[in-house]
C-alpha cells in the first residue's frame, strides 16, 4: 500500500482502526489477547476506538470512556507486558504508515507511543508521568 494523504477526520480514524484490528487479530502475540481474553466485539468496539482517535487527533471530544480502566480490567485477567505494548506500537505504526502520511499520521504514531508507555507504567502501579521516565533516564546517564 502507498500512503497518499494525511488523516483528515473521524472516517479516516475509523478506516485506520479497522485495518489495525484486522492485523492485530491475525497477529501471533496480540491476536489471542484480543480474541480470547478481551473477546472484542469488533462491530461494537471499532466506533468507540474511532471516537478515541478522533478525539486524540482532531479534538473531537467524542470519546467519553475510561481507557485506562478497560486496560486495568484486562490486565487483571491477563497480565499485559512490555512485549504486548511494543508489538501493538509496531503494528500501529506500520498500519498508519501503510494508509496515511503527514502531520496527523505522525501525531497518531507519537501519541500512541506516549499513551502506551503511560499505560504500562500505570498497569505496573508506577507514576504515569513522562517526567518520571525522563528523570530516571537522566539519573542513569549521570551514573
Amino acid at each position: 500500500m502507498t500512503a497518499a494523504r494525511d488523516l483528515a477526520g473521524r472516517e479516516d480514524a475509523l478506516a485506520l482502526v479497522t485495518e489495525f484490528y484486522r492485523r492485530a487479530f491475525d497477529d501471533g502475540l496480540l491476536g489471542p489477547v484480543f480474541r480470547d481474553v478481551a473477546r472484542l466485539d469488533l462491530p461494537a468496539h471499532l466506533p468507540v476506538i474511532a471516537d478515541f482517535w478522533a478525539t486524540v487527533l482532531f479534538r473531537a471530544g467524542t470519546y467519553r470512556r475510561n481507557l485506562l480502566r478497560v486496560h486495568l480490567d484486562l490486565h487483571e485477567r491477563f497480565p499485559l507486558t512490555s512485549a504486548h505494548f511494543t508489538r501493538w506500537l509496531a503494528l500501529w505504526a506500520a498500519t498508519v504508515d501503510d494508509l496515511f502520511t503527514g502531520e496527523k499520521a505522525d501525531l497518531a504514531k507519537s501519541q500512541a507511543e506516549r499513551i502506551a508507555w503511560s499505560m504500562i507504567r500505570r498497569l505496573r502501579r508506577e507514576d504515569a508521568s513522562e517526567l518520571v521516565t525522563i528523570r530516571r533516564r537522566d539519573e542513569v546517564e549521570e551514573r
